[in-house]
Parts: C-alpha cells; structure tokens; sequence
C-alpha cells in the first residue's frame, strides 16, 4: 500500500518533510528522453545545482550497493527519488529500479518523476512496481503554450512537432494522472514558470490538474539556457504571485531547492552525491534528445 500525501508531508522532503530533517536519494538511471524542453539542457557533470545533471548514469543493479552506502554515510534518507537524468519512462531502467528497491529496501518511499509522455500507457507499471508518490511535469495545459515551452517529442519513434506534439503530450499527461492518482498513488504536479509564455496560465494548470487528481503543486522558476536562454528568470515577486494564484484550487509547495539527478541528503541541509558517486567528469556533456 502507498504512503498516503498525510504520511508524505511527514517523510518526503518534496512534501513537506524537510522540516523533520528528512532526506533523499536521487539514482540517476535514465539516461534518455523522448521530448524536448526548450528550456532543458541535460549534462554530465560535477557542477551545476539544477535538475536535469547527473555525473554518471547508473545502471539498476549497481544500485544496491549505492543505496546500502548512502544509508551508512546518511541514515536519515527515506526517500529513494528516480528523476533522471533523461525520462524515467523513456526505458524501463527507472521500473527495473524500483523492482529492486521495493524488495531489498521495502521501508524507502519510493519516488518517480517523469514528463508524462508515456504515462498514460504505463500507468499500471509504475502502479505494480509500488511507486507511492509521482511528480509529473506539466507546463501548459493549452497546446498552443505548450507549443512554445516543447519544441518537439518522439513518439513510438516518430518525432512529432508543434502544437500535435503538445496535444498529445497533454493528453497522456492528463489519462495517466488519473489512471495513478486512481490507485492511491500521490501526485505533485511542477510546473516551470516562463513568464512571458505560461506566466499567465497558472490558474487553469493548477485547476485542471488537481481535477485529473494531483495533491500538490510545484511551481519552478525558469533557469535561463539553452533555446530560452534569453528569456528572463521570474522575480520572486512573480513566483509568489504565480504560487498565491495556484493556491486558490490546489496546496502549493514553496520549497523546491532545483536539485540534481544525483543529489544526495537532506536538501539544503547536507549533500553526500560526491561521497555516493565517486565523481569523476568533469567535462560537460549534453545528451541528445530522445
């Protein structure tokens, strides 16, 4: 049975739970992506703080071994995070994972993120493979908007672009919310908030995905790069406006620390991901898309 979002807020740092001190585990296991975030620029390397970075990717069954030296070296960790660095639904590594987390770690929430492209058609893996909370990034509801943030995704191996690419990757982002939020499982839904393109289309995320069944709302603010690397990061005033407009129609998470796909302990607290991975590169290395 899922941790329910009550239990979650106790125990999940992305809940909540980084007032009791609780800490987490990112294991980068999926190393490529089938859509392509203008704003996304995912690297290899041992210097940046931003989602999308990871300085080597694993494979599952190294795993093991590393939660077994995490736990030593930080005994606080409860949750075991798949975010990256690519879509954790784009292989089956993150699934494979969560196998091996589930029967030798059964006392570590587990915990997936994921674009929802394919969400809605392997909603009953991540079901089986006992994920209890999953964070799916929608940035539009709108297909034209959408359109603006993603320039393209890969599809059943076809690439499609533009706002068919948008209403599809909408579509299954909304089934597959229902289908898992249908089977207890928590949902945090992020949003990266690009003002001049999304700014003023918070509210209708907010409203739509907490009627699909999202619990919680995360609303990330912009780090300039790569095809939006001229467009302006959002002031704070314009986060708080955007999380005070959300939160007329879903809770709202105000603090996210923009962690890496191998960030290791209790956010903004300690950090163990050099200890844990033994990094090694130091050059920057971007993964193609799909």
């Amino acid at each position: 049975m899922s941790n329910t979002y009550e239990e979650l807020q106790h125990s999940h740092p992305c809940f909540g739970g980084h007032k009791n001190n609780a800490g987490r585990i990112h294991l980068p296991v999926s190393p490529g992506c089938n859509i392509a975030c203008r704003f996304c620029d995912r690297t290899i390397n041992d210097v940046e703080q931003r989602p999308g970075v990871t300085s080597k990717v694993l494979k599952p069954e190294e795993t093991e071994e590393i939660l077994k030296k995490a736990l030593e070296i930080c005994p606080e960790i409860k949750v075991a995070g798949i975010a990256g660095p690519g879509d954790t639904l784009a292989s089956d590594y993150a699934l494979d994972t969560f196998k091996i987390v589930k029967e030798k770690f059964p006392n570590l929430i587990k915990c997936m993120s994921t674009n929802g492209l394919l969400l809605n058609e392997r909603a009953e893996d991540v079901i089986r493979v006992g994920v209890d909370s999953l964070t799916v990034t929608v940035n539009a509801v709108d297909p034209e908007i959408e359109s603006k943030l993603n320039a393209y995704i890969i599809y059943h191996g076809k690439r499609i672009e533009g706002v068919e690419a948008a209403k599809i990757l909408i579509e299954n982002q909304l089934v597959g919310i229902r289908k898992v939020a249908a089977a207890g499982i928590t949902i945090k839904v992020n949003t990266v908030l690009v003002p001049s393109i999304n700014g003023d289309h918070i509210e209708e995320i907010a409203k739509t995905v907490k009627e699909a069944g999202a619990k919680i709302y995360n609303i990330i603010p912009l780090i300039p790069q790569h095809e939006l690397r001229d467009e302006p990061a959002p002031t704070c005033a314009q986060i708080d406006a955007a999380r005070t407009r959300a939160s007329k129609y879903i809770d709202v998470f105000r603090h996210c620390q923009h962690c890496r796909a191998d960030a290791v302990g209790v956010p903004g607290k300690s950090e163990y991901g050099d200890r844990i991975y033994q990094k090694r590169l130091g050059v920057k290395e971007t993964f193609s898309h799909g």
